[in-house]
């Protein structure tokens, strides 16, 4: 009886099945169930970590179906968060509307205010469109300040407590997991759309975008729906977010925070679902270290360092990660399992 050397796919099904082995599954399993018990073992700044972590997760998927699927460079993505965010305050604070229809109302106020700003990169790309997506975040922010009888403006906006089935989620457990819920949805939801015909035509569009055309791949449909899936999926995370909260502000949507969406796509890897990921687990750990790190900085440079350095730690990484490793976090996973696969033929896993 001969070993098998290697995950061989009989039909097509086989082929298309998200986990295709026992060890890919017992790695989801595991980290499922790691996920859903943590509360347990957790402290609560922890679970605040976790969260925080969760809902940034949330977001970038979006933002890597637009720009690492599609090609589309939005750093705008904190403004499409905004909008998700305060449609969903304003119906559940105004109107009365339970947390769970609020929801997706932010998510889909989101996806519609992102096909409006998607509409120019039928015509424009690269640092054009990149000009563009900034303009769509601080005019999304303007318009907020200016609707100050509707937005509370520059003063922000009480949230209601969340509940779901006469569930309330005031404490941080309860949300935690509901967070952990959405992130596992938005991660599957994310890998299986790239496998779809729109997935495949966004890849078609980011690779060459002119070769897609002749190809028959139309270019105004399938950029639209990049925009509007990836703002979808930060309307859901600016939903979460200011529920957490419980309060709205402008002040949680900087434009700094688009600019770290993208780095941590970046560090993780662009067009790659677990790259998201790996980003996300990057950038927010080197902000807990910079916390840490922060205080014993003051008191042994200056002042104004510790105050700079969430930002320099910032750009640096990002820095470092394009000169050496430009395809992410992911790729270089990717490497290291080749490598201990291909044992003793290791050399190969590099070629």
């Amino acid at each position: 009886m001969g070993l098998r050397t290697g995950t061989f796919h009989e039909n097509y099904a086989q082929e298309m099945a998200i986990l295709s082995s026992k060890r890919q599954w017992g790695i989801v399993v595991v980290s499922i169930v790691f996920l859903f018990a943590g509360p347990l073992f957790f402290s609560d700044r922890m679970l605040t970590i976790l969260t925080t972590m969760g809902i940034a997760v949330v977001s970038v998927h979006g933002l890597n179906i637009l720009t690492g699927y599609c090609g589309q460079i939005s750093i705008g993505h904190s403004g499409f968060m905004a909008v998700g965010g305060y449609t969903s305050a304003i119906l559940c604070a105004k109107l009365g509307w339970p947390f769970w229809a609020a929801l997706p109302c932010g998510a889909l106020a989101a996806g519609i205010t992102g096909l409006l700003f998607g509409l120019p990169s039928l015509k424009i790309k690269g640092f054009y469109l990149i000009m563009a997506t900034i303009a769509a975040q601080f005019i999304i922010i303007w318009i907020i300040i200016q609707l100050r009888g509707i937005t509370g403006g520059s003063d922000g906006l009480l949230v209601p407590k969340p509940t779901i089935s006469g569930i309330a989620l005031s404490s941080k457990t309860n949300y935690y997991y509901l967070v952990m819920v959405f992130v596992v949805l938005a991660t599957i939801t994310a890998h299986n759309i790239v496998r779809t015909r729109a997935g495949r035509a966004f890849i078609a569009i980011r690779d060459n975008d002119l070769a897609a055309e002749v190809m028959g791949v139309s270019l105004w449909s399938y950029k639209l729906q990049a925009f509007f899936i990836g703002c979808v999926y930060a309307g859901v995370a600016g939903s979460l977010l200011v529920h957490y909260i419980r309060f709205v502000s402008i002040e949680q949507f900087p434009f700094m925070d688009s600019v770290w969406y993208l780095g941590m796509l970046i560090v993780g890897g662009m067009g790659s679902t677990a790259g998201a990921i790996f980003g996300v687990i990057a950038l927010k750990l080197l902000d807990e270290l910079v916390t840490v790190a922060g205080p014993i900085l003051a008191a042994a440079v200056a002042p104004q360092a510790a105050a700079s350095l969430a930002l320099i730690s910032h750009g640096l990484i990002i820095i470092i990660f394009l000169i050496f490793e430009p395809r992410g976090l992911h790729h270089r996973w990717e490497i290291i399992k080749a490598y201990f696969r291909l044992w003793p033929f290791s050399h190969e896993a590099s070629e």
